[in-house]
């Protein structure tokens, strides 16, 4: 078990398969020393959550439709990694979507649900630049969408 697996599981997250993409892409772009990790929704271990910040969902309802992209990105960089999670450096960057009204104002709030799971699994290493936006939509209703990019060795 990975350093990171371990750190996640001492806050009760094992990760898990990673999801497949719904459309004509792929999951993650190696290039060099660079993993790209396509927008991961907020599909947890109860299934897809979705609605909008702020009005169907609360905000810390936000905040772990968040987490649940963080958790999924992990797992997409461990099938990177060819599974073996010691081979992730840093995270570098993540793009946090929000699914919203125009008043809700709080997507960095919501981000930091993804932000901080990354400092609880990486360290200081999951330090990172981010973006947080909001949107009217997000695919299949998804709460909140989260892409990354990784550097592995």
């Amino acid at each position: 078990m990975s350093l990171i697996e371990k750190n996640l599981s001492a806050h009760g997250i094992v990760l898990p398969e990673p999801v497949a993409p719904v459309a004509n892409y792929v999951p993650f772009v190696i290039t060099g020393n660079l993993v790209m990790i396509s927008g991961q929704v907020s599909i947890g271990a109860d299934g897809l959550m979705t609605g909008k910040v702020g009005n169907d969902l609360s905000l810390e309802e936000g905040v772990k439709a968040a987490e649940a992209c963080a958790v999924n990105l992990l797992a997409q960089l461990k099938a990177a990694c060819d599974g073996n999670l010691d081979r992730a450096v840093r995270c570098i960057r993540l793009g946090g979507f929000v699914n919203c009204g125009p008043e809700f104002t709080d997507h960095p709030k919501v981000i930091n649900g993804a932000s901080d799971l990354m400092v609880h699994a990486m360290g200081s290493a999951g330090k990172h630049a981010r973006a947080a936006v909001g949107s009217s939509s997000l695919p299949l209703g998804a709460a909140v969408e989260v892409d990354g990019i990784f550097e592995i060795a």
